[in-house]
């Protein structure tokens, strides 16, 4: 790479071309970032939900988006599900209705995806399709009899129905619940460098898998009343996040197909700057 290359033009925004100086670091690093399929941090992060980190080879060139695919599979489950627990034009029965919905939708095509994500070398985004594709898995089979989740509650033994609906089933499954919002705020946390808009859903998030702990211990203690309000508010929340992330997968299908009309996230990439960004700031401004 020759000594000319320190210097290129870079076209401005209605102004004509502009003069920058790219040192050859960062020529190389968007060579060793994505081969011949360089995007830039903004449109990066918009596309993949993940911060943008330099991986070997080029199969972001040769494979397609993951990303959309799983979009696609939270919302449909998701949506209808939080639906259900509001109990709209009368929905419920814990979404008995969307088993296969949940398993198939929002549990198999968001495990497939975080497999795509992890071939293609998205650790972030991989994580959490991962996690939410295993909890529409779990929401599903939950409600199947075969797998038995309410046995060990029952008396006599072996009925796992009214096993699920025993203090004790609830006070338990209200951990799992809590495990989940203390893992979706260490998502929240991450997700500051990404986008408002994949930040916000995860923040409200954490709000719904908090309801739906706090509707579960008030079953145990039978304060069905407000356990039932805790469980409204559940499918509120969900719903709220459903929409943003319906926004997500617009706009992420609006780019796949190169549409004209791009709109925003609300971009977090500058905003928290990463490690390594820091680390190559604090090497070009010692050697100046």
């Amino acid at each position: 790479m020759t000594d000319h290359m320190e210097n290129i033009k870079v076209k401005g925004e209605g102004e004509g071309d502009l003069s920058r100086n790219v040192t050859r670091e960062d020529i190389l690093r968007r060579i060793q970032t994505a081969e011949n399929v360089w995007l830039p941090k903004d449109v990066f992060e918009k596309l993949y939900l993940n911060p943008e980190r330099k991986v070997a080879g080029d199969l972001r060139a040769k494979f397609g988006n993951p990303t959309p695919a799983a979009l696609t599979g939270f919302v449909i489950s998701a949506t209808p599900y939080a639906v259900s627990n509001m109990g709209w034009r009368g929905a419920g029965g814990l979404g008995g209705a969307l088993i296969t919905v949940m398993i198939f939708f929002g549990g198999m095509i968001q495990i497939i995806a975080a497999i795509g994500e992890w071939i293609i070398g998205n650790t972030f985004s991989m994580c959490l399709f991962f996690t939410y594709g295993t909890f529409w898995i779990v929401a599903g089979t939950q409600l199947i009899p075969w797998f038995a989740v309410g046995d060990e509650y029952s008396t006599p033994m072996g009925q796992t129905f009214a096993g699920m609906a025993t203090p004790s089933y609830y006070a338990t499954f209200g951990f799992y619940y809590l495990a989940l919002a203390m893992l979706t705020t260490i998502f929240a946390v991450c997700a500051l460098r990404t986008n408002i808009i994949l930040f916000s859903a995860l923040f409200t998030l954490i709000f719904a898998f908090g309801s739906g702990a706090g509707a579960l211990w008030n079953f145990a203690e039978g304060n069905v009343e407000s356990g039932e309000k805790l469980f409204v508010a559940a499918g509120a929340f969900t719903f709220a996040l459903t929409m943003m992330v319906w926004y997500l997968l617009l706009v992420q299908l609006l780019e796949s197909v190169d549409f004209p009309i791009t709109l925003p996230v609300g971009d977090l990439s500058g905003w928290i700057k990463g490690k390594s960004e820091k680390a190559a700031q604090r090497k070009a401004q010692a050697g100046a």
